[in-house]
């Protein structure tokens, strides 16, 4: 799986980068805001969730890792795919959508392409326990370098409060580095 890309901008389109690595131009489907501020030539680095079709390989890119997980968190909703997730996150910041969900606001959603009132009440049915489940665990006060693991995790097919309860149970004395991290946290779900 491609956890993350980092690379120059060859060329861009209303939401979409193509960046080069390696000699290679790959296509990557981004939110709106990000396609716009990119320029070519600019060094750029994304956090990635590749999604495997029968008939094509998409891959779709955040500046953050929580931009990420929440794209990942849409997906998780029956009859949302990345196109409506990622409008969502072209339209809203992680933390808009989170208080949207949170406080049960679906007309804050309706309207964006591809999500009408339904889609937008379905988001929220599905989206508002995870949402809580997560602020229980109290994600906001996550190191840098949890916040890593974290998206490694989840894009490693495991849901984000899977990854966040993985990182509670690491000793207080384990490595600091995200490789030690993720290695720990691993182990810890594969029992």
């Amino acid at each position: 799986m491609i956890a993350s890309i980092r690379g120059t901008v060859q060329q861009t389109g209303d939401n979409w980068v193509v960046m080069e690595l390696g000699g290679m131009g790959i296509k990557v489907s981004v939110p709106v805001p990000l396609a716009a501020r990119a320029r070519t030539g600019q060094a750029l680095a994304l956090f990635t969730h590749l999604q495997v079709r029968e008939d094509a390989l998409a891959l779709f890119g955040f500046e953050t890792p929580d931009q990420l997980a929440f794209f990942e968190l849409l997906l998780s909703v029956s009859g949302i795919g990345p196109k409506v997730a990622l409008s969502l996150l072209s339209h809203f910041s992680a933390d808009a959508l989170r208080q949207a969900v949170g406080g049960g606001r679906p007309e804050r959603l309706s309207g964006i392409p591809g999500v009408g009132k339904k889609t937008a009440e379905k988001i929220i049915f599905h989206l508002k326990d995870k949402l809580a489940a997560e602020a229980g665990a109290g994600a906001p006060g996550w190191s840098e370098t949890d916040t890593e693991v974290i998206a490694a995790l989840t894009s490693l097919g495991y849901s984000i409060v899977e990854a966040q309860t993985a990182l509670q149970r690491i000793p207080a004395d384990a490595p600091t580095d995200a490789e030690s991290r993720l290695r720990i946290a691993l182990q810890g779900l594969g029992r």
